[in-house]
């Protein structure tokens, strides 16, 4: 199945110039749902983790459900606000101004293995905040996996530290 096919491409969303990729209309299909989660636990079947972290919100669609489909526990990481117990945050810089995220502090213990999985790779902030998150709290990030790459903002530069895996590559 070509996965490709199923994300519908928005031109000029969120901005002029911004190329967006949907995914909504691979999730509304059942058969492409299932075959995306079944790749992303194929990629992933000779790293060793106890938990699957998801970020903000489109990753929580696939690490959720992967999470269950591997009869592993899921983390949900969120920005600020967001959690209702303590948490333990990570700053990020954005193209003008800062963002962060948040976990809560007793998700993760030292030693603890993670995936971090998240529905698109763009600039790779995001994914980088999150596994200092991980590794600030005493674990360790087995391995960064992505549905979609945005190939061309070359993310994995930013995160040459760590194991990554994308299911769908865009060149834009």
């Amino acid at each position: 199945m070509d996965l490709k096919s199923k994300i519908r491409v928005i031109e000029d969303y969120p901005a002029k110039g911004i190329s967006f990729k949907d995914i909504t209309t691979l999730l509304k299909d059942s058969e492409a749902y299932a075959h995306t989660l079944d790749l992303l636990a194929d990629a992933i079947r000779d790293y060793e983790f106890d938990y699957i972290i998801g970020i903000e919100a489109r990753g929580f669609m696939f690490a959720s459900a992967l999470a269950y489909k591997l009869n592993k526990g899921f983390i949900p990481v969120r920005k600020p606000g967001k959690l209702p117990a303590e948490t333990v945050s990570e700053s990020y810089d954005l193209e003008y101004g800062s963002d962060s995220i948040e976990i809560h502090f007793d998700a993760l213990n030292k030693g603890d293995k993670v995936l971090i999985l998240d529905d698109l790779l763009a600039t790779g902030g995001t994914s980088l905040a999150c596994a200092k998150l991980v590794e600030k709290m005493g674990a360790k990030v087995s391995c960064l996996e992505f549905v979609i790459e945005l190939e061309d903002l070359n993310a994995r530069e930013i995160l040459k530290d760590y194991e990554v895996i994308s299911l769908i590559r865009y060149d834009h």
